[in-house]
């Protein structure tokens, strides 16, 4: 059976407005923490045009195998093993091995929130290495501003986070502008999103 994400079915096509004003011009996309695999095939083929690499830990490479397999669909790559954290990124020599000649746009939903800080600021200098210049960085999720939760939603979110997992939490938006200028990134666009969210997008310079 197919593993079944709501919020990821909830969330697509609030998603995909967004995206569709940063992915036309581009032409391979690298979805970081791609879950269940229902991002990847529904924003593919949306954009034929694109070649969707899908890459997350190894235990979840069944689940994004059977919604690829099922899908049909012959411009999602992957499921690639990526762990922010080890060095196994994508470098030019493996991208060109399943002819990529590198990464237009980065896109990751909600994933900085049940991340370790030290998992973010390696996503974040990770993400500034494998991304080509002019390129953009599309992060999906809740986010504190000015060391203050957006709504109560938020902050009761945040304390089931944190009994969940004591390191992961809801990202301060600064600290992360922070480590993206540092990893080479402006930002150019936060747009507000449905249930609290924002999408945040820096790009490479």
């Amino acid at each position: 059976m197919k593993p079944f994400a709501e919020s990821s079915e909830q969330n697509k096509h609030a998603i995909l407005n967004v995206l569709d004003q940063h992915l036309q011009p581009a032409k391979t996309i690298l979805e970081i923490g791609a879950g269940t695999g229902q991002h990847a095939v529904f924003f593919a083929a949306q954009f034929p045009h694109v070649r969707w690499l899908a890459s997350d830990l190894e235990e979840n490479h069944p689940g994004i195998k059977a919604w690829v397999s099922e899908s049909g669909l012959k411009n999602i790559s992957g499921p690639i093993q990526l762990d922010v954290g080890h060095a196994d990124w994508p470098d030019s020599r493996s991208l060109s091995n399943i002819g990529v000649d590198g990464v237009d746009v980065v896109f990751s939903a909600n994933t900085l929130h049940i991340m370790d800080w030290t998992s973010v600021r390696a996503f974040f200098s990770g993400v500034g290495r494998v991304l080509q210049a002019g390129g953009e960085f599309c992060v999906y999720g809740p986010f504190n501003y000015g060391g203050n939760y957006t709504s109560e939603s938020n902050a009761r979110f945040d304390v089931w986070l944190k009994q969940r997992d004591p390191k992961s939490a809801i990202r301060h938006f600064e600290d992360l502008n922070t480590l993206a200028e540092a990893a080479g990134m402006a930002l150019v666009e936060d747009y507000p999103m449905p249930a609290n969210n924002r999408t945040l997008v820096w790009r490479k310079m």
